[in-house]
């Protein structure tokens, strides 16, 4: 019999509602203990709510609360489960918890009730990790992606592909086992098949790792130019808050800004640098330097032009800075009338895309989602469901099975004996077994579980 646990499932701190989660045998059991309603919760129905209170050891009442009864194993975690619903704050939901504690309950670890909806079979691996990614999602792309994943979309990708192969491995040992038996032989052209068909769906789904990247991270764009060309105000407006000092004198900005935005749902990790020039200024010089190594470490740069003055060497310098980069050129100010300068910047900006806009009013900016959009191939993230691999983890394990079903062609192609890609193969399957779990080590499920909150 598992210990009964039991932890305050929502975020710590004063809020309207607190819910403490128990989970295990006895955790109707437990309940009945601290709480007093019109009946004992281990005579009421499965997922039914019941209205009463929580008392201590002494039959103080500690709080008013709705206990919900969910009996195994139509739970989370498979195994019977009681929610106690308390009044928001850390005295009350920690006074709750530590009479559930006194009453028979353990504290529950990081990640536990996930870990053992692992165990039980509620979810596989890849879907448990999704309810972190899920928790620590921070747009809209990353929190679809991650439902999505949990809802099975990577797991039945990844079993389609195992299950093939484990059906070829059997397929091959017989035949190694048994020589002289009268069974029908598996062919190389047979082997080679399903080893590269499941090669090109692991390549797929590698292919989807650098959108999976910005969906988890953001795509780190630089703004840059030089002084007073709108790049203050451009963050401003992205980020619909005044994040940046914004005035007509040049040079304002002399450090580095940093914000992330979700930009028409595109997750963007903004940096508003100071502006590229030749200066005397010391404290300048230092923000101009950030700048220049800001534009290195970016994987997009916006190149601010404004278009309300002259196009100068100070931009064609930019320019030429930025040139290798991915890259988006926005002439400012439309909103102080039509540049004249547009054709020239186009002829020192291409291959890059020209956009007109106006920080101050907002005009152009969901043209430059588009174009962000079209650079990085993320219409697919925004349209469907569509698997994308955004865990390290993961994407280790498919370049080892990968790598392993390569191994195979190759050697199907020089005609080697298709008893030596046995090896190979049975190396992929558990590579794959690896991502839902049926091949991880203890150690690896227990470093994956530790990285949740305590409650979840």
């Amino acid at each position: 019999m598992s210990r009964t646990i039991a932890a305050v499932s929502t975020p710590h701190g004063v809020g309207g509602i607190a819910v403490i989660r128990i989970s295990g045998d006895d955790a109707v059991a437990v309940a009945d203990r601290v709480f007093f309603g019109k009946k004992k919760l281990s005579d009421c129905d499965t997922h039914t709510v019941h209205y009463g209170f929580v008392k201590n050891e002494k039959g103080e009442k500690l709080d008013e609360v709705l206990a919900t009864v969910m009996r195994a194993p139509r739970t989370f975690t498979r195994e019977d489960v009681v929610e106690i619903s308390a009044h928001g704050g850390i005295a009350s939901s920690g006074a709750v918890l530590d009479a559930l504690i006194k009453a028979g309950a353990c504290t529950a670890q990081p990640g536990e009730f996930t870990k053992r909806a692992f165990l039980n079979g509620r979810l596989d691996l890849a879907q448990a990790e999704a309810v972190i990614d899920i928790i620590n999602a921070e747009n809209e792309l990353a929190e679809r992606n991650a439902l999505s994943q949990l809802q099975g979309t990577l797991s039945q990708e990844i079993r389609s592909m195992r299950d093939g192969l484990v059906h070829l491995a059997a397929r091959l040992q017989v035949t190694i086992d048994y020589p002289d038996e009268d069974l029908e032989d598996i062919t190389a052209a047979e082997v080679r098949e399903t080893a590269y068909e499941c090669m090109k769906t692991a390549d797929g789904l590698l292919a989807s790792a650098d959108s999976g990247k910005i969906v988890r991270n953001g795509i780190k764009t630089a703004i840059v130019g030089k002084p007073n060309v709108g790049k203050s105000s451009l963050l401003n407006s992205l980020a619909r808050e005044e994040r940046a000092i914004v005035t007509d004198i040049a040079g304002t900005t002399r450090d580095v800004i940093e914000e992330y935005i979700s930009l028409n749902g595109i997750p963007l990790v903004l940096i508003d640098t100071a502006g590229i020039r030749e200066t005397d200024d010391t404290v300048e010089k230092i923000g101009v330097e950030k700048s220049r190594n800001s534009i290195k470490a970016a994987d997009l740069v916006i190149v601010m032009i404004d278009g309300s003055s002259f196009f100068d060497d100070e931009d064609v310098e930019v320019l030429r800075a930025t040139k290798d980069k991915n890259r988006i050129v926005l002439i400012n100010k439309t909103d102080l009338g039509q540049s004249k300068y547009v054709e020239a910047v186009k002829s020192k900006a291409a291959p890059s895309n020209v956009l007109e806009v106006s920080a101050k009013t907002g005009v152009g900016l969901d043209e430059l989602a588009e174009e962000i959009k079209n650079i990085y191939d993320l219409g697919f993230l925004s349209n469907n469901n569509g698997t994308v691999i955004t865990n390290m983890r993961h994407k280790t394990a498919l370049i080892k099975a990968r790598d392993a079903l390569c191994r195979v062609v190759e050697a199907l192609d020089i005609n080697l004996p298709t008893d030596i890609a046995s090896i190979d193969i049975n190396e992929a399957i558990d590579a794959l077994g690896e991502i839902t779990g049926e091949t991880v080590s203890e150690s690896v499920v227990n470093d994956i579980f530790h990285q949740f909150c305590v409650g979840k």
